[in-house]
């Protein structure tokens, strides 16, 4: 069961979006157009788009992904979605 969990922060400007850590399907990442980027202090790598959250989540729902559910946590964005 393939999900995927993406972030992004609520501010004025688009994107970044993150869509996905360095376990990440490749060829997915690469569809949405993210780089795997490491931020110094963390112990993990991550996928980011410049794309805006509802661009990315446009593109994933061509692909088959659909959201099963979103929340926001402070100033952070976050929805996991699941493809059959």
């Amino acid at each position: 069961m393939p999900h995927l969990l993406m972030s992004t922060r609520i501010r004025l400007e688009p994107g970044p979006t993150i869509v996905g850590d360095e376990r990440a399907d490749p060829e997915i990442m690469n569809y949405l157009g993210a780089t795997l980027c490491h931020e110094k202090c963390n112990d993990y790598s991550e996928y980011r788009t410049e794309d805006c959250a509802r661009i990315v989540l446009d593109k994933l729902e061509k692909i088959g992904f659909r959201v099963i559910s979103m929340t926001g946590i402070g100033q952070t964005c976050i929805w996991l979605l699941h493809k059959d």
